[in-house]
């Protein structure tokens, strides 16, 4: 291996939001996270809502424009003129 090209590896601490800490392995010299296994609702059992940048809203305004889009249109039903071939051979008959 080259030597002097491969980052420096130190033992460092993660710090959460909640306040928790752990020691991990890293290249950079400090860590600081927003959610961690002793706060995710996931590992907690408890329900709540972790919105950082409002993204909850962003999704619910979303959903809320996807429901009031217009139907198409039956093209079908404004369709004028002969149907059926029946139709055609009976006004050019006429």
């Amino acid at each position: 291996m080259k030597t002097a090209i491969h980052p420096q590896y130190n033992q460092i601490t993660v710090t959460c939001s909640c306040g928790s800490t752990f020691l991990t392995g890293s290249t950079k010299p400090n860590l600081d996270v927003d959610i961690c296994a002793k706060c995710h609702p996931f590992f907690t059992g408890e329900m709540r809502f972790v919105d950082q940048l409002g993204r909850v809203e962003k999704f619910r305004a979303k959903q809320k424009a996807a429901t009031g889009k217009k139907a198409k249109k039956d093209r079908k039903g404004t369709q004028s003129g002969p149907k059926t071939l029946t139709d055609i051979r009976a006004a050019s008959a006429n």
